[in-house]
């Protein structure tokens, strides 16, 4: 089942008959996922009734986040990632050093690869989960940064309390899926990959994200490890990618960062890039004015436009 949010509440797509209808008694999102299966059989009843038929137009941010986890789940976003980054942003010295190694021995240069501790456990990052953009909102370029990036990210909304999760307890939790936008600045990030004590997630990391109007249920998405989806920038296509064989299972990272901890309802999980979905893998970079445009099949889109008036949420 698809969900929008509107100013009126709750809303669910009549896909069989191409409208949206309001679900009476429901405005808030985040209740209605937790409410599971009675839930949808009551948003069921609502459909079939079609008595308040609403424009989705009216959709706005379906939720606010309690928190954000930006998992990095795929080898070979690492990988094509870090050879852009050092391309474009590391000191002439070191992006010949790597050239010339790949391209003398035809491999991969070593440290462009993730370290045991990829496999060991999921890696991931906490974002700023008070600066959302819904879609269809201007993007700011920030002050801080002359190379702004996208990345389509396939995430999840927990609805339930968390704490010392198993795998299997984890996946309980979960109450829908979105489209994730996980917004960078890679010329900051390269600086603080190479100097900062912290990494390359501070302030290349902190400033944004965008969260796409469309929610499907859990289980309207059973294998979220087969998801498709691509970016267009000004209605040009740049790239696609799936949600293929991930490093680490959904319950592993679940599981993973409730160790020790409390995630509870309204916590959001980004499984990370796409392999390919960002314009650092593309070595191609957007510009003030461009539309942003991410489709995921099966959920729907989020669209900014990067605009130099527009200002921080």
């Amino acid at each position: 089942m698809k969900l929008r949010t509107t100013p009126r509440g709750v809303i669910a797509e009549d896909a069989a008959n191409g409208r949206w209808v309001a679900l009476p008694g429901e405005d808030d999102l985040l209740a209605f996922l937790a409410g599971g299966e009675a839930a949808r059989a009551r948003a069921q009843a609502a459909i079939d009734a079609a008595v308040d038929v609403v424009d989705p137009a009216e959709a706005v941010l379906p939720f606010r986040p309690r928190s954000i986890r930006a998992f990095m789940l795929w080898e070979a976003h690492v990988i094509q990632s870090s050879r852009v980054l050092v391309q474009r942003f590391f000191p002439p010295p070191a992006a010949k050093a790597v050239a010339t190694f790949e391209r003398v021995t035809g491999k991969t240069f070593p440290k462009l690869k993730p370290n045991a501790r990829f496999r060991e456990a999921p890696t991931f990052y906490v974002a700023n989960h008070t600066s959302v953009l819904a879609d269809g909102e201007p993007m700011w370029w920030p002050s801080h940064t002359k190379a702004l990036d996208f990345e389509l990210e396939l995430a999840c909304v927990l609805v339930k309390p968390l704490v010392d999760a198993t795998p299997e307890e984890a996946l309980d939790a979960v109450g829908g899926w979105f489209i994730l936008n996980d917004w960078s600045a890679r010329d900051v990030q390269a600086d603080d990959a190479r100097r900062n004590v912290f990494g390359p997630v501070i302030k290349a990391k902190t400033f944004a994200n965008s969260i796409g109007c469309d929610v499907l249920t859990a289980d309207a998405l059973p294998d979220w490890t087969t998801a498709t989806g691509r970016v267009r920038v000004d209605g040009e296509q740049w790239c696609e990618g799936t949600t293929a064989n991930p490093q680490h299972t959904l319950g592993a990272m679940l599981a993973y960062a409730s160790a020790g901890e409390r995630l509870d309802a309204g916590d959001v999980i980004s499984t990370g890039t796409m392999p390919g979905c960002c314009g650092l893998e593309l070595d191609r970079w957007i510009q003030p004015g461009q539309t942003i445009e991410l489709e995921i099949d099966g959920i729907g889109t989020l669209t900014n436009t990067i605009s130099r008036s527009a200002v921080p949420v």
